[in-house]
């Protein structure tokens, strides 16, 4: 099963995905590339930190499921190795655009849209993690205009207003998941 968690910057999909992959050995999370910079205090394998000439290289070899441009910079999905995979089911933490080229893909893939309890904390968080003013505003801006289509092409969608609950509901989203598909 593939698992795709979106929604946008800020609402904490990174911290989620990371405690549900440790909570459930059943799921192998896909590490996204980006030409982004690192962020201060982010840690080096919050993502594949590529050059742009390796990222385009990998796009013109098909090496992505999806990809997407973002506020100047590349953000995508490589291919899995099914070793890595060994069985377990994928889980995929994207934006949105991201999760649109997966499910049209992947149409049996489950979308866990995540939205945070009020603009005025995702702002919050934003700034918290070091985010520059412009790029706050882009993103708070991106969300505005996304939510729309997030909630109308999302299988579940969670609010994230309390970290270990938003936790505890996706992981109760996945098994149940689990359970119609091995019954049917």
């Amino acid at each position: 099963m593939i698992i795709v968690v979106s929604g946008p910057g800020g609402v904490g999909k990174g911290t989620i995905v990371d405690r549900l992959v440790s909570r459930d050995s059943g799921l192998w999370l896909s590490r996204s590339w980006t030409t982004r910079d690192q962020r201060p205090g982010e840690p080096a394998d919050a993502y594949v930190f590529a050059t742009s000439e390796a990222f385009e290289r990998r796009i013109t070899d098909g090496g992505f499921i999806e990809w997407t441009e973002f506020l100047g910079n590349y953000y995508g999905t490589p291919v899995p190795d099914l070793d890595d995979v060994d069985g377990r089911d994928v889980v995929l933490e994207i934006e949105l655009d991201g999760a649109q080229q997966v499910k049209e893909r992947f149409p049996d893939s489950v979308l866990i849209f995540l939205l945070p309890p009020t603009r005025e904390e995702q702002e919050r968080r934003l700034r918290g993690r070091g985010d520059p003013n412009d790029k706050v505003l882009a993103r708070l801006r991106k969300a505005e205009a996304e939510e729309p289509l997030g909630r109308r092409i999302a299988d579940h969608v969670l609010v994230n207003d309390d970290l270990d609950r938003t936790v505890d509901d996706m992981l109760a989203v996945i098994e149940g998941e689990r359970a119609v598909r091995s019954s049917g």
